[in-house]
């Protein structure tokens, strides 16, 4: 018999808990069983969705493992309410970024699908920002959720610095006028001045486009910091044609030698408003050669071909597609607009493909 959607989700809270380690990324027999659960459950609970099964002749008795699963194009949440969810019980709507004018994607939540997305969440950032500490000192470059507008980097970064974050914890964003956001550098250096000498490492997040912006100000003021040992760094987002754009390499670089971050300790992650689950190129203070987003064992990523969209081989090029069984209310399968590269151990972010609407996290800074 099919579980509720709340049993459904006490099965993937079972499997975050018992299964955040990179062994469990193997198993994927217990994936597709859950997968295709879940695939029954938004099929028919889910009436844009099943229209767009059936659509494409795909209905539930028809799929026999997770890839068959039809995958939603991120661009179908800014028309479509891509929910399971009663608008009563919809207690908090993430909204994708975007410029002004843009339709924006939107990904309801309640009250227990925000709890899985926290379940999800802290359980890998932990693995990957914080592998051998408890508490850290959290500095986020965006404002606080409750001045913020609603995005799930906000959530995440207030969900991280809320869990893991001792009391000298800061938000060094604000909210701007036009719904954006941006660094108070004020706020950022007189902290950035307190922690250089303490003895306890920091952790701190934000998006490439709050780096790029900060390290500005650094060079026109001549300010370079040491932050303490074992500190480390989160970034997230693109610039998207906001600000002057570096290479990834780059901007580690310049963080490394402006705040004194051993850039072993620097960590991209990928994420989106349409899924409960990130991906994360590095283990901090891991020493590896090739950097390589992974999802979490109860997530799936694959590299599809624009035109047939089937995976690809190791080393091609394609579209990133994502299959996140902690979005139980939503889509599991999600179709990006990203390019990556198909490598053994996960992939290689490219960025977008040069025909779509700019998007990203980036885009919510000025």
């Amino acid at each position: 018999m099919t579980p509720s959607f709340s049993d459904f989700a006490a099965q993937v809270r079972e499997f975050i808990q018992t299964s955040a380690r990179p062994a469990a990324l193997k198993d994927h027999e217990r994936f597709n069983e859950l997968a295709l659960v879940l695939f029954t459950l938004q099929f028919g609970g889910n009436e844009s969705y099943r229209k767009f099964c059936e659509f494409r002749g795909m209905i539930p008795r028809g799929v026999k493992h997770w890839t068959q699963i039809p995958a939603v194009p991120t661009t179908a949440f800014k028309e479509l309410d891509l929910t399971s969810l009663p608008p009563e019980n919809r207690t908090l709507t993430f909204h994708s970024s975007g410029t002004t004018a843009a339709v924006r994607s939107r990904h309801h939540h309640s009250t227990e699908s925000l709890a899985l997305y926290e379940a999800s969440l802290l359980r890998w950032s932990k693995n990957h920002l914080l592998p051998d500490l408890d508490r850290v000192t959290v500095l986020s470059l965006t404002p606080p959720g409750n001045v913020a507008p609603p995005s799930s980097l906000v959530h995440m970064f207030e969900t991280i610095q809320r869990h893991f974050g001792t009391s000298e914890s800061l938000f060094a964003g604000e909210a701007t006028m036009d719904g954006a956001w941006t660094v108070n550098t004020d706020r950022l250096i007189d902290y950035l001045h307190r922690t250089s000498g303490q003895l306890g490492p920091v952790l701190l997040l934000g998006t490439a486009f709050n780096y790029v912006q900060v390290l500005d100000y650094f060079a026109e003021a001549g300010l370079r910091f040491r932050l303490p040992p074992r500190s480390a760094l989160l970034e997230t987002g693109g610039y998207k044609g906001r600000s002057k754009a570096i290479s990834k390499s780059r901007l580690h670089t310049l963080l490394s030698e402006h705040l004194a971050v051993d850039p072993n300790y620097i960590i991209s992650e990928y994420g989106m408003s349409e899924l409960s689950s990130q991906g994360y190129d590095n283990v901090a203070g891991r020493a590896t050669g090739e950097r390589v987003f992974q999802f979490p064992p109860w997530a799936r990523a694959q590299i599809v071909s624009p035109e047939s969209g089937q995976p690809v081989a190791h080393g091609q090029t394609g579209l990133i597609r994502i299959f996140d069984l902690a979005n139980v209310w939503s889509v599991m399968a999600i179709q990006t607009e990203d390019l990556g590269i198909s490598r053994d151990r996960g992939f290689e972010l490219l960025g977008r493909t040069g025909e779509v609407e700019p998007r990203g996290c980036s885009l919510m800074t000025q």
